[in-house]
């Protein structure tokens, strides 16, 4: 797409070369001709005026309307009385094709997971509060600031995460991140240099960004088993890991909460083997039959670094989360922030701050609750007409469930028949450390799909899941 440009002229780099003998205007034709052939300009994008280019260049602006002439003549260029002269269309070569996968067909339902409903992001209140950040921003605001993130913002998030999660927050002890893949890297770098050298992950989880985040902080990463209470304490005191990344308010995938007993477990494990607990905090705000869950974070904030996003309340898009440090490793951590980006962007965490403090966050979330809860219990109802007696597990808080497939069944052939049916399943192999199918599950998100194509959707695979 070209350009747009009003009332000012646009920039062009050429360099002519004034010792070669070459005359200056064929060298000039030369290089248009050369940028529009090769799609450096393209087909009705807006070149500097003659006047401007021969100021730029240091030419007369004679010699440039010439140019300019004989490219016209030639059809590289178009112009019309009062306006600006453009590359003609058709005068540049066609892109190359680009080798790669065909687009993917387009779903009658896709029960992706771990995505919101991109349409209810609340834009109108988002840029209410990016205007009004803007219009209150101190001129300091727009130097390097602090690389743990604006003080504003971690003020209100200190204030949000006390009264929602329970949680033990202080503004000092927060740091703002580009979302959970940053959190979780810069705390493993960070535990890396206190000497941990193994961190436990749940299984199944996420094995992958887990993976991924310790084979960069040069850890190694061993799965520990959940089960209907969560995460198993003793399996992972087995294990030599001074660390684990855990879900204990829903866990990933399977929904469970981290019992009562076992958070007690968890917190005396840590502070017996000098560990840390990594609580990703995700899902916390979608709640529907239980009372709610507290941070772990809030019982032992010595012990445990609780991460969290708007990537789930809001858009993932706007790659904006925090993590909650325990003092022993603030200064680490905001010193791997400084090295990483000097910090995130200012506006966009005063935006947040005052969406959050203006109630205008909250009032969203109490929206996508109301929704959330419909489309599963839309879920249900197809899944109780076209796949009776499946059972459906996770569902108490979060826009995920668990399907479990009948013993027997082939996980990735129900996936892979689904897709023949253009509905979009997801197993639970993705999740487990070892990528096993078996026993069969399925996890169905319904955060980014609408009640009809949920009943849609279910429809069409609903023999596939008996």
């Amino acid at each position: 797409m070209p350009l747009e440009w009003s009332g000012f002229s646009p920039e062009l780099l050429l360099v002519l070369d004034r010792g070669g003998g070459r005359p200056l205007r064929a060298q000039l034709e030369d290089h248009l001709r050369c940028a529009i052939r090769t799609g450096r300009l393209a087909a009705g994008e807006r070149l500097p005026s003659s006047r401007e280019l021969a100021r730029t260049l240091g030419l007369s602006r004679g010699l440039v309307q010439d140019c300019y002439a004989q490219l016209l003549a030639e059809g590289y260029l178009v112009t019309r009385g009062g306006s600006a002269t453009r590359v003609a269309a058709g005068a540049a070569a066609p892109p190359a094709p680009t080798a790669g996968a065909a687009p993917a067909p387009r779903l009658l339902a896709d029960f992706r997971h771990g995505v919101p409903d991109l349409t209810a992001f609340p834009m109108a209140d988002w840029l209410w509060a990016v205007r009004e950040a803007g219009r209150a921003l101190p001129r300091e605001a727009l130097d390097y600031g602090d690389p743990r993130g604006a003080a504003a913002l971690r003020e209100v998030l200190a204030g949000y995460l006390r009264r929602v999660r329970a949680a033990a927050a202080e503004p000092d002890h927060l740091l703002v991140c580009s979302g959970y893949a940053q959190g979780l890297s810069l705390t493993l770098r960070a535990l890396a240099r206190t000497g941990v050298r193994t961190v436990a992950y749940e299984d199944p989880g996420s094995p992958g960004p887990v993976r991924a985040a310790a084979a960069v902080a040069g850890l190694r990463a061993v799965p520990v088993p959940v089960d209907e209470q969560g995460l198993v304490v003793d399996a992972l005191a087995a294990t030599d890991a001074r660390a684990v990344v855990t879900t204990p308010a829903h866990q990933w995938p399977t929904g469970v909460a981290l019992a009562p007993r076992r958070r007690l477990a968890l917190i005396d494990w840590a502070r017996a083997r000098d560990a840390v607990v990594i609580e990703d905090d995700y899902d916390a705000e979608f709640r529907y039959d239980r009372e709610p869950v507290g941070a772990l974070q809030g019982l032992a904030a010595d012990r445990v670094v609780a991460i969290g996003t708007v990537s789930k309340s809001l858009a993932p898009a706007l790659r904006t989360g925090w993590v909650l440090c325990p003092p022993a490793l603030t200064d680490r951590l905001c010193e791997l922030k400084q090295i990483d980006d000097r910090g995130s962007p200012v506006l966009d965490q005063l935006a947040l701050a005052r969406l959050i403090e203006s109630g205008r966050f909250d009032r969203h979330l109490r929206r996508m609750r109301a929704l959330y809860a419909s489309r599963r219990t839309a879920l249900l109802a197809a899944l109780a007409e076209h796949a009776p007696g499946l059972p459906v597990t996770g569902l108490a808080a979060g826009f995920h469930a668990v399907a479990w497939l009948p013993e027997g069944a082939h996980e990735g052939r129900v996936v892979a028949a689904a897709r023949e049916r253009s509905v979009g399943l997801y197993g639970m192999s993705a999740n487990r450390a070892s990528g096993a199918g078996d026993p069969p599950r399925l996890v169905l998100g319904f955060g980014d799909v609408t009640e009809r194509a949920i009943a849609a959707g279910i429809a069409a695979v609903g023999d596939l899941l008996r």
